[in-house]
């Protein structure tokens, strides 16, 4: 994980004791040639002899104030850091305002740029300081643990974020809690899955609960047996390495506004089992945890902010794999609860734990469900890499998809037909887990889950399949491998129904 530090620099950035100083740059205006500074850069651009002298500078360096450009410039004395780093922050909305992604994306560019400086200061956080935290950290990541070869540069040290009003200390508190938060989803996302497996994975989490003073609980495959958790023990019993379901629980302080219900999918690893996945790109699906490791650092990050809602979070882990013990096409698995559900595709995988998981949460009686997983390549298809399709009671699921927006990790409401429902009828269990025909099969998964459900519980489902995982190019504060997503939206789910019920 990263290990930059933020703080609250005091004082002016042009005289201020550092390495770099970062500023905000703006595409022209319509109808103008030059790029124009963000704000917060009033200090900076008095050194070089105000705007016209600095925008003149950054011009002829070639900055333009496009999205995620960054162009480095020598102050030469201007001002006190020797460095001075501009990053493009792309057009505005209409009232002029850089939005908070815009800031974001920049602090996340800005600070890949700044690896191997020790000290910088950035005046982003005079336009949206919780923005500009969370960009930094995210930008800053690295995952090193398993290079051997020096490593590489290190990330950037130390930045402070030049902003104003009383209220940024607690602001930024919670900022770097979130990146944080995010950056520990990443770490056991990147985590390769020779070492992350269900009983280390569940270890792990444990770990990290308990250092935030979580109540902790872990089923073994044994207990799974006694309990009859049917679907993750099916999807688990072609592996050598035995399935798990980790139970956090948050109490949410003194007086919780709400329960809330997290699930999120922890497949450690998908061949796909006997319905085998093409080779191509099968190492992508070390990410198949990417939703549980989402929820686990979501029921981590409300206890460490003591949000005033109850968490807790149900996370079933296992490792689907090819081998003679392992569940076939034409099995019938015996869910949690006691439904039935024919297997046609055991690639499918991930809806049979999620089952069991959902069934076992609606047991505590929350008042809210969310649940998150890298559901299906149908997502993908539909909606591309980095929008996360969300599913579930209409209202609440709305509410949902809204927050995913409003945090930069993107989410679009995905209808629930009813009409599917019959095509998931099996013809000797109560449900099939797949229907015959590749149309609609994030919508398909969708309605199998909708299955487990109690009638009457607002729930919402996250399909990351795109979303959590980067097999590209860095851009903004994402880097190639796990994102974190949907962190940043389930914990804004939270803090709304902390605030609002």
């Amino acid at each position: 994980m990263t290990s930059t530090d933020l703080y609250i620099a005091e004082g002016s950035p042009a005289t201020a004791e550092a390495d770099a100083v970062v500023i905000g740059v703006l595409p022209p205006s319509q109808g103008g040639d030059a790029p124009r500074l963000a704000p917060g850069a009033d200090e900076v651009a008095a050194a070089f002899d105000g705007d016209a002298g600095l925008i003149g500078l950054l011009a002829v360096a070639g900055a333009t104030g496009k999205a995620d450009e960054v162009v480095k410039v020598p102050t030469r004395g201007s001002l006190t850091a020797p460095l001075l780093v501009a990053v493009g922050m792309g057009k505005p909305d209409a009232d002029g305002a850089p939005a908070a992604e815009q800031v974001r994306r920049a602090a996340g560019a800005a600070a890949r740029a700044l690896t191997g400086i020790g000290h910088a200061l950035s005046t982003l956080g005079r336009v949206d300081l919780a923005a500009a935290a969370e960009g930094t950290l995210l930008g800053a990541y690295s995952f090193t643990a398993y290079r051997t070869n020096g490593n590489g540069k290190a990330p950037v040290g130390r930045v402070g974020l030049v902003a104003d009003g009383a209220d940024a200390e607690a602001t930024l508190r919670t900022a770097a809690a979130i990146g944080r938060a995010v950056c520990t989803a990443r770490d056991l996302v990147n985590t390769p899955p020779n070492d992350l497996f269900p009983e280390s994975f569940a270890a792990r989490a444990r770990e990290l609960a308990e250092a935030a003073g979580l109540e902790v609980e872990v089923l073994d495959d044994e207990a799974l047996a006694a309990g009859g958790f049917g679907g993750v023990l099916g999807v688990g019993q072609g592996s050598s390495r035995k399935p798990r379901l980790v139970r956090l629980r948050y109490a949410g302080g003194s007086a919780p506004r709400a329960k809330v219900a997290l699930v999120g999918k922890g497949i450690t690893f998908d061949t796909g089992g006997i319905s085998i996945k093409p080779a191509a790109n099968m190492d992508h699906m070390t990410s198949d945890m990417g939703g549980a490791a989402a929820v686990i650092a979501t029921t981590v990050l409300a206890a460490q902010l003591e949000l005033p809602v109850a968490v807790t979070a149900t996370v079933p882990m296992a490792e689907n794999m090819p081998s003679a013990t392992a569940y076939r096409p034409g099995d019938v698995l015996r869910m949690y609860g006691g439904k039935t559900v024919e297997v046609l595709n055991t690639d499918a995988e991930g809806r049979l734990i999620l089952a069991d998981a959902i069934t076992r949460a609606a047991e505590d009686d929350p008042d809210y469900l969310v649940e998150t997983s890298t559901l299906t390549g149908a997502q993908q298809v539909a909606l591309g890499l980095r929008t996360a399709g969300v599913m579930g009671s209409d209202e609440f699921r709305d509410r949902v998809a809204a927050h995913a927006r409003a945090t930069g990790e993107d989410g679009w409401a995905m209808p629930l037909p009813e009409h599917m429902r019959g095509e998931l009828d099996s013809r000797i269990a109560d449900i099939a887990n797949v229907t015959g025909a590749r149309w609609g099969g994030m919508l398909v998964a969708g309605t199998f889950l909708r299955e487990f459900v109690p009638d009457g519980l607002p729930w919402a489902h996250i399909d990351i399949a795109g979303p959590s995982f980067h097999s590209g190019g860095p851009y903004g504060y994402t880097h190639k491998g796990g994102t974190g997503v949907p962190v940043r939206t389930m914990f804004a789910v939270l803090a709304d129904i902390a605030e609002n019920g």
